[in-house]
């Protein structure tokens, strides 16, 4: 039987520890399977200088490796604040059932990590984004489409 609140509490442990040991900020996840951890994660933007390294993106990653796997359909994450954009479509990519979280966006806003700004950029036509999105030899962007197209032995995702 799964303890949900145990698994919490494993996440908000790892983003503890990923503070008191400088890996990055104070985030932790973990990736459950059956009532197994498969997954773990905290951030590690800093120490590896990596802005990708966000918990919930490293214990996907760990759960894929563990798992052999890029999707994570029958598994639950765990993670000790609510997800930011990048971590929501890393979520959404590798197809987790369910995610569960404790501190929520707004507490993560008040300690310095405000993801709104991000929320309100993607929102925006892409002319008013304040990083640039310029096209650039949109007429071969199609190629490895069509080639992906028609190749036999794909893997679908």
């Amino acid at each position: 039987m799964e303890n949900k609140e145990e698994f919490m509490n494993q996440a908000i442990e790892l983003a503890s520890e990923s503070v008191l040991k400088s890996y990055g900020g104070p985030f932790g996840a973990i990736v459950v399977k059956d009532g197994k951890i498969v997954g773990r994660g905290q951030n590690k933007v800093t120490s590896t200088k990596d802005p990708t390294a966000h918990a919930e993106v490293v214990a996907i990653r760990d759960a894929c490796k563990n798992l052999n796997t890029f999707l994570l359909t029958d598994c639950d994450l765990y993670a000790s604040c609510e997800p930011c954009p990048m971590c929501f479509g890393a979520i959404y990519w590798a197809r987790i059932k369910r995610v569960y979280y404790s501190a929520t966006q707004h507490t993560a806003s008040h300690f310095g990590f405000n993801d709104g700004w991000i929320y309100h950029e993607v929102a925006l036509p892409i002319e008013n984004r304040q990083v640039q999105f310029i096209p650039l030899l949109p007429e071969q962007g199609d190629v490895p489409f069509k080639i992906w197209d028609t190749k036999q032995n794909r893997i679908e995702y």
